[in-house]
């Protein structure tokens, strides 16, 4: 009687076992596919996953993702606005994709603005996380048939550079000089890719530092130092243009930069304005205007006072307004909203819109007179994902909504 039972109890144990374990093995994959599953809906929108965090400088990184399904390939040169949460409210900038686009990966390199909150935030996600972008977008772009390119860079600026140089590597014909312009030898992003690239054939480096190159006192690039790092470009055979001339001139970099070799008029001049544009000065004959927001007719319509020395997004902001916005320098069309009556000037062209109902940019429109907008888009307001709400953590939760521009990659 009592074997009986000791062989029907170890039975049971025995079964009981195995079901535990089976139960254990399949619990265990069964989480192992959701997380996969999970990861695959979120990719198939509008998600990249971050499979890697790289250190370029001390205050530089560049994020390595794993593309967003359907990704169409992008062009050397162009950016992606990158979306995150910053207080439960959904916040956008522009960055240079620095890959090229036969890389199985998608690299942005963000250098952290101080007191940044979309780079800081950038700074703080790692592998594993997902980031929202959307569509490369710009004109900023490689010749479909590229012959002879200066590549002028600054700082930061040198991110869509990469990505061009890196098309170009497997180019027979190439005839590339690049010329790069930082304060210290530990401030050259993608420093040893340069060292690399110098003994390729077809591509000539210069890299000039403030520290060793300028004279005490002086410093930034202007064309006294082009001609001082690539002398042979100025010169021409007789009867010919300079060299310099014939070269599709590519430049990118911090503002006082971009206006001097914009001042050399070259004639195959392309410009990536890669910083953010810069409040305009107080005026002291500046008058005071009215914001009509959503039309007068509508219900929800908001009577707003501003000034005629500031841009309509940093002033419906400061009144309280959340509209959306991304680049904050005019290229990404995210404040884009109707403007139904009223004159305002484009703060970087001067550019006047006095006609009704034309479109305009938040961030670039200066009210010039009384201005009526149509609906202007909100920010979107949710809560952030995991990842997201973990990285937050790091920044100061006082914060309020942005009410500055950051760098474009570090933007756009």
């Amino acid at each position: 009687m009592l074997s009986t039972i000791e062989r029907r109890l170890s039975a049971t144990l025995r079964d009981a076992r195995r079901t535990a374990a089976r139960r254990f093995l399949v619990d265990r994959q069964t989480g192992l596919w959701r997380s996969e599953l999970a990861w695959l809906g979120v990719r198939s929108r509008d998600h990249a996953r971050i499979t890697a965090v790289l250190d370029e400088t001390p205050d530089t990184r560049t994020l390595v993702l794993e593309p967003p399904r359907g990704w169409v390939p992008h062009r050397p040169g162009q950016w992606t606005r990158v979306e995150i949460e910053l207080a439960g409210v959904r916040t956008s900038r522009c960055y240079s994709l620095s890959s090229a686009p036969h890389d199985p990966e998608l690299r942005i390199t963000v250098k952290r603005v101080p007191n940044g909150r979309v780079s800081g935030r950038l700074h703080a996600l790692r592998a594993g996380d997902a980031l929202r972008i959307s569509p490369a977008e710009g004109q900023f772009v490689l010749p479909t048939h590229p012959a002879r390119l200066l590549l002028l860079s600054g700082g930061s600026g040198i991110t869509p550079m990469r990505a061009m140089w890196r098309a170009l590597l497997e180019s027979d014909a190439a005839d590339v000089v690049i010329v790069h312009h930082a304060r210290t030898r530990a401030d050259v992003i993608f420093g040893a890719e340069l060292d690399a690239l110098a003994k390729r054939r077809g591509f000539r480096v210069v890299v000039r530092l403030d520290d060793e190159h300028a004279r005490p006192g002086e410093g930034g690039f202007d064309e006294g130092a082009l001609r001082t790092a690539v002398p042979d470009l100025f010169a021409g055979s007789a009867g010919s243009a300079a060299d310099l001339e014939e070269r599709e001139v590519f430049v990118c970099g911090p503002p006082a930069m971009m206006q001097r070799v914009e001042a050399m008029g070259l004639p195959r001049l392309h410009v990536e304005r890669f910083a953010a544009m810069p409040r305009p000065a107080a005026d002291p004959d500046a008058t005071e205007v009215l914001v009509t927001l959503g039309g007068r007719a509508s219900p929800s319509g908001r009577t707003l006072p501003a000034r005629t020395d500031g841009t309509l997004l940093d002033q419906l902001e400061a009144a309280g307004e959340r509209p959306a916005s991304g680049c904050r320098m005019g290229l990404c069309r995210t404040c884009s909203c109707l403007k139904r009556s009223g004159t305002v000037r484009h703060a970087i062209s001067g550019a006047i819109s006095d006609a009704p109902d034309e479109i305009i940019q938040l961030c670039v429109s200066v009210p010039c007179t009384d201005v009526e907008l149509g609906p202007i888009v909100q920010a979107a307001v949710h809560s952030a994902m995991p990842h997201e709400r973990a990285a937050e953590r790091t920044l100061d939760p006082r914060e309020k909504l942005a009410r500055r521009s950051t760098q474009k990659v570090d933007p756009r």
